[in-house]
């Protein structure tokens, strides 16, 4: 005990030493930094306190610094947003993705791929939102906020999503208001058949609630309804289509399959303000779509997984996998970034996430890239290969590390050299006070 009070005095001492110092919770040392709102590329250091970014800078002095994180050769990039998930996990059997079995808690999946915030796309509706806050939001490190299902009880299953009594725009968009701090849109999904209502209903609640986006997956009809239409009739300005990439039956695609290029009027939407989403899902991705559209330039403006109990232990398998493809086909690692975090932060209207400004929410992904002889497959069986991958070696949300795959900070436990920077700060108060 004697060693120990000895030790503390001594370090307390030297912390003393350098009073000069700017006090950090936690720096980010030595890594390539990509920050697309901040136009930001290259080696810098990252500062953290209070859970907030505190400054962006050349060797930052880390004599003060509670905690480093070393991170040269790897990249330094916002927390990546995941805007399509499905998290309202239960032990209903008989029910999908509303409190029931397809659907998982997202903090085993979500700190390991470099994520920090999810948008669960239409899982609960406005009568079951209050139990997804309740067992899923409340509960979870990971930030999650929801797009809420046009459908009151938002994704049970079978009949109950087709029930076209139960798409209330005015009840959907007063519980948006309520839980404003979580629900950032509205979800059109697995509706079945040749009618705008699903559509309508949801672009109304946006607008009832204040101009937040609609997220549109069709469900399927024969014949088929028009994408055209929904992009330059229905849909406003901001509103999201999903699974962008998809080759389903029952559903228009947006590249022409025979000509292999991008329909015209779908370059007219996003002039317009649509928004195109991955939602990569179990069937919702094909390359035959993806790589015409790459090779065009028309790069999606959200990477998403569309990640549930299904699709990621099949082709999709988690949100570094699907960046992985997009690099693999040929999109730059600066925009797959920018589609993993500042865009998709600017379509939930969320501005405050996805970027590394001083002063923003310290959301941090430390992403290593592994060489190597790796393949990349969709649901149909097409294969790319690749030489390399993204491996998140560290995540950090509000400031806090929640997962280290190498050991990559010092201290590893910090506990002891926090309570060192405390007490320095509680002797320089009470000498200034």
């Amino acid at each position: 005990m004697k060693i120990r009070k000895i030790l503390l005095a001594g370090l307390l001492l030297i912390a003393s030493s350098h009073a000069n110092a700017q006090e950090y919770d936690l720096v980010i040392k030595g890594g390539h930094v990509i920050d697309p709102k901040n136009q930001i590329d290259g080696i810098m250091d990252v500062a953290i306190s209070d859970g907030v970014i505190a400054a962006l800078a050349q060797n930052i002095d880390t004599a003060q610094t509670a905690q480093v994180v070393h991170a040269q050769g790897l990249y330094v990039v916002p927390g990546l947003i995941d805007i399509h998930t499905h998290h309202f996990w239960g032990t209903r059997l008989d029910q999908n993705y509303m409190n029931g079995p397809n659907a998982f808690p997202p903090d085993g999946f979500t700190f390991r791929n470099g994520i920090t915030t999810v948008v669960d796309a239409g899982s609960s509706g406005w009568s079951s939102f209050p139990d997804f806050k309740k067992q899923t939001i409340d509960l979870s490190k990971t930030r999650v906020l929801a797009f809420l299902n046009i459908v009151g009880q938002g994704m049970r299953g079978g009949a109950y999503e087709q029930n076209t009594a139960d798409m209330d725009a005015k009840m959907s968009a007063l519980t948006a208001k309520q839980y404003k701090e979580h629900i950032v849109g509205f979800k059109v999904a697995h509706y079945e058949g040749y009618d705008w209502t699903p559509v309508e209903q949801a672009v109304r609640a946006g607008k009832l609630a204040g101009g937040l986006p609609t997220m549109v997956d069709f469900g399927g009809s024969n014949p088929t309804l028009p994408i055209q239409a929904l992009f330059m009739e229905k849909l406003q300005p901001g509103d999201i289509f999903t699974h962008a990439f998809a080759q389903i039956g029952g559903r228009e695609y947006i590249v022409d399959m025979d000509t292999e290029k991008i329909k015209p009027f779908v370059h007219e939407a996003r002039k317009r303000g649509i928004a195109f989403d991955v939602g990569y899902g179990g069937i919702s991705f094909a390359f035959s779509q993806a790589i015409p559209a790459i090779k065009e330039g028309f790069y999606p403006d959200a990477i998403s997984t569309d990640i549930h109990i299904g699709s990621m232990n099949a082709a999709m398998k988690d949100m570094l996998t699907v960046m992985d493809k997009f690099l693999a086909m040929g999109m730059p690692l600066n925009a797959v970034i920018e589609a993993s975090t500042w865009k998709p932060a600017q379509l939930i209207k969320r501005t405050e996430l996805g970027n590394l400004s001083v002063g923003a929410p310290a959301d941090i992904a430390v992403l290593g890239i592994r060489k190597g002889n790796f393949g990349f497959f969709d649901y149909i069986g097409h294969r790319i290969t690749s030489q390399q991958r993204l491996e998140c070696e560290v995540t950090i949300r509000d400031g806090n590390i929640v997962y280290d795959l190498n050991g990559s900070a010092y201290p590893l436990n910090m506990d002891f050299k926090r309570y060192i920077r405390d007490e320095n700060r509680r002797r320089q108060s009470m000498r200034e006070h």
